[in-house]
Order: C-alpha cells, then structure tokens, then sequence
C-alpha cells in the first residue's frame, strides 16, 4: 500500500515547516508520498515550501492565486500516485502522528474509508458555535441520509485515491469536506470512525472557516441528497 498525504496550503508561514517535519517524521505502516499545494500564499509559505522540495517523498504544487481548500486538493489529486489518500491540513489543529491510526483499519482489511472523529473540549475547540455548528451539519446529514456519523467536517479523511477521484469532488473551498460525505453516504458508504485529538486555533492564529460555510455545507448536503442541479454544480 503506497499512501498520499494531501496538504492544502495558504498562508501557513507560522507552522508550514514544523507541519512537514511533523508529517515526515511520522514511521508510517507503508510507502509514502506527500504532495504539498501552496495555494497562492502571499506571507512567504512559498519560500519557505522550497526548502524541503529536495525531500524525495515530497512533491509541492502552486497556484498563482488562492482558489480554495477543494481546489487545492483537486490539484494535489492530479499529482497523486498512490493507492490511498489523507488529507492534512499545514495549520496542526491535527496531528500527523496520528494518521497511521487511520491506516491500520485498512490494512487490517476493516475498511475502505475511515474518518478520524474529533472529540471537542473547553480545550480544543474554537467557539461553542464553531461546535455547535459542526454538529448541525453532522446531525443534518445523518437524518437526510438516515446513517450514523460523528464528524462530518473532519479534515482526516482516508480512501482510495480512485474512490475520491470517482467522486468527482468540485466545491472549491470548504464545501468540499461536505461534498466529499454527502457522496460517499449516497454511495451508501459509511466511513469507519477512529478518534483523533484536536487543537483549534483563534482567528488570531490564522482559523479562516466562518459561518457561511456552515450554511454552504447545509446546501450541499441537500443538494446531492435529492439530486437538485444548479448553475455553478451538477453533483
């Protein structure tokens, strides 16, 4: 099992090297392959990406211009090889450390798809309302698609790179973490759940999800439910 780990890029100065170190220090129960797409960052992340270009696993794309997180990972797809893929965001709300507890279930032949959960704390989430508002879009989803979920908006998610490619994922920011399940659900695919820690961070400290998107991933979601085509979508 060969495995990519796809990590949207923008704006991440403050913790993009420690976030590669972290991913890449990782003693991962398989091949690996790291594409890194720096996506139009203007605080010099760029400069920084180019550091570790001379690592062998590590392959870093860029876009001229921010275009957002799902077209980051459309483009990073490109790119990709391997036989599964983890999304990773640069920002270490997660941990990398963790991503082989994803892994095991597929090796274990447990699984095809496995999120990691969040567990939310007075310690680890951002807002009452950024939880709250997680567990609305969660909720929403599971009475729609009448399934059991957890975290439906959680960054970790491990597939096939075919399954995800098949998907056809087109949301181009984070709409794209309810595109993602909202499709898989309507495959009647249940993903296999694992808990991983969690650590927001601030406004302050770069969190650049907002409400809206909240509203946006409700859309989705019913969107791919009852097949409704729009202008901008034909998901």
């Amino acid at each position: 099992m060969k495995l990519s780990i796809l990590m949207p890029v923008y704006n991440e100065a403050a913790t993009i090297e420690l976030a590669v170190k972290r991913v890449l220090d990782v003693p991962y129960p398989c091949d690996l392959e790291f594409v890194i797409v720096d996506d139009g960052s203007r605080d010099g992340t760029a400069d920084l990406l180019a550091r570790v270009a001379g690592d062998p696993r590590v392959t870093v794309v860029s876009h001229a211009t921010n275009r957002g997180k799902g077209a980051a990972i459309r483009t990073a797809l490109d790119t990709a090889t391997g036989d599964y893929l983890v999304i990773c965001d640069a920002d270490l709300e997660y941990s990398p450390e963790e991503i082989p507890d994803l892994v095991a279930p597929v090796l274990a032949g447990d699984a095809a798809v496995v999120y990691g959960t969040r567990t939310f704390g007075s310690h680890s989430s951002f807002s009452f309302w950024y939880v709250m508002g997680n567990r609305l879009v969660t909720l929403f989803a599971n009475v729609l698609y009448n399934c059991y979920i957890s975290d439906l908006e959680t960054c970790f998610k491990l597939m096939p790179v075919e399954l995800y490619r098949r998907l056809g994922v087109r949301s181009a920011g984070f709409g794209m973490e309810a595109e993602v399940t909202s499709k898989l659900l309507k495959l009647g695919m249940r993903p296999f759940e694992v808990p991983v820690s969690y650590h927001a961070r601030g406004r302050e400290e770069g969190k650049k999800i907002t409400w809206r998107d909240g509203v946006a991933a409700l859309w989705i979601i019913a969107r791919i439910r009852f097949g409704w085509r729009t202008a901008a979508a034909s998901a």
